[in-house]
């Protein structure tokens, strides 16, 4: 095959595809795309549920200008600045009581490399040495690094690298009521068998080797926006206390103020021992991602090595954590987040409204502004199309041709079969422009249906 060519991009840059080049963004402002070839595209997705307060924001800008003029780097293992040092305490003094100490890397797949090494160094500093095992679901996606990809159960992801991940990590069945609750169950008795499969597993492994288990707290690229069923993460969290085991919630996609609250665990009544968070922190204006823990992991480093093993040239890098602490505080200033629970509950009433009554669409699910629709061939069996289809990045496509983005899924039912696209939107997002997005998603999901038929 012969790889598109677009005016502008380099034949020495390797891109995603080798055959499919990208588009080329000439620039960006708000919630807008814009193109070297002129076309304009409103930005449902944000890149990967990246951008939280817009493109080209004038105050981030300044901000991170003026921390160039002021100091662009420093070794952490010296020297730390007051941009990482006040990002430290924006993100944990409301949450002290529990939460005390933020770990900055660079990407999502860096902050969970920093909690699989913090869950095992908590246990050796313990002198519980044996608890290297994790467990993880099926259907997950943690990351593009060897330890994201060993936690990940996504298995179209991981299938090249099969080889080379950890035999460390376990797998539990999803906490996804759409595909996996046994029919006449209710939802409590299917929370209960998740919790007992989990706690098997547990007993299977031998706790005195279990360290920890992770799960997303809403899970996005892998299923596409999908929410455990309620009570799930409460009985979770029981489980792990009892066999002391730590629980690691992922929250590089659904985190930062995505679903309406900072941490999307406060809205399941829990608190885990380590949460992970990226993307939207700060909506892409610099590379950042954090790795955060509570007194009980850090007490638990202090009865041994009183040090965190783990270090990055570029940890708490300056200009990006300037960037999270500008984005931070608009979103607070801003009071974006009610605008979230606003514009996400107008999001998805408009979702259900509009687009139930189309024969391809199975589930439609979220919360805060992360909604998934998930695609079916079938709606009675929930039979997937045939993946060679590419079902999602079809429509995915057709709603970029008609200049909106979303960010499109595969595997969604069991890791290979199944479709899905994400809607994303900025924090800023408006009512007339979730009426776009709506619009455009349902027009085009009835030219994917007029065309099958």
């Amino acid at each position: 095959m012969v790889e598109t060519k677009v005016e502008g991009l380099s034949p020495f840059m390797m891109h995603r595809s080798l055959i499919e080049s990208p588009h080329l963004v000439e620039s960006a402002n708000g919630s807008y795309l814009k193109l070297t070839n002129g076309k304009k595209i409103l930005d449902a997705c944000g890149g990967a549920a990246v951008v939280s307060i817009g493109h080209c924001n004038e105050r981030v800008i300044k901000a991170l200008t003026k921390q160039l003029e002021t100091v662009h780097y420093v070794h952490t293992l010296d020297y730390s600045t007051q941009p990482a040092e006040a990002l430290a305490t924006m993100i944990i003094e409301p949450y002290k009581e529990h939460l005390a100490k933020a770990y900055f890397a660079n990407s999502g797949s860096e902050a969970n490399e920093a909690a699989f090494k913090l869950a095992l160094q908590y246990f050796h500093d313990k002198g519980l040495t044996t608890k290297t095992q994790f467990i993880s679901r099926n259907q997950s996606y943690h990351g593009n690094c060897l330890g994201g990809l060993s936690a990940s159960g996504h298995v179209s992801r991981k299938r090249p690298f099969t080889k080379y991940v950890s035999p460390n990590f376990h797998f539990v069945s999803p906490a996804n009521e759409y595909r996996y609750k046994p029919e006449y169950t209710s939802v409590e008795e299917y929370v209960a068998l998740l919790g007992d499969e989990l706690e098997n597993k547990i007993l299977e492994l031998g706790p005195e080797n279990v360290a920890a288990f992770i799960a997303e707290t809403v899970v996005g690229a892998s299923t596409g926006g999908l929410p455990a069923p309620k009570g799930y993460f409460k009985l979770i969290r029981k489980i792990c206390d009892k066999y002391n085991v730590l629980l690691i919630l992922d929250e590089i996609m659904c985190g930062s103020g995505r679903t309406g609250t900072f941490f999307a665990w406060e809205q399941e009544g829990i608190i885990p021992d380590i949460t992970t968070c990226g993307k939207a922190i700060a909506s892409g204006y610099s590379p950042l991602s954090a790795c955060i823990c509570t007194h009980k992991v850090v007490d638990g480093l202090l009865e041994g090595s009183c040090a965190f093993n783990n270090g990055h040239t570029y940890q708490s890098h300056p200009l990006s954590c300037r960037a999270g602490l500008e984005v931070l505080g608009i979103i607070k200033e801003e009071n974006l987040l009610e605008n979230v629970t606003e514009m996400g509950k107008y999001l998805g009433s408009m979702l259900n409204k509009r687009l139930r009554n189309f024969k391809c669409v199975g589930d439609i699910r979220g919360r805060g502004l992360f909604w998934g629709i998930e695609f079916v061939q079938d709606q009675t069996t929930k039979k997937p199309f045939d993946s060679s289809l590419h079902v999602g990045a079809l429509i995915q496509r057709y709603i970029w041709e008609s200049n909106v983005a979303v960010y499109p899924g595969g595997g969604t039912a069991n890791g290979v079969e199944g479709d899905h696209v994400l809607i994303a939107p900025m924090y800023i997002v408006t009512k007339e422009e979730i009426d776009i997005i709506v619009s455009t998603v349902e027009q085009c999901i009835k030219r994917f249906e007029d065309e099958q038929s």
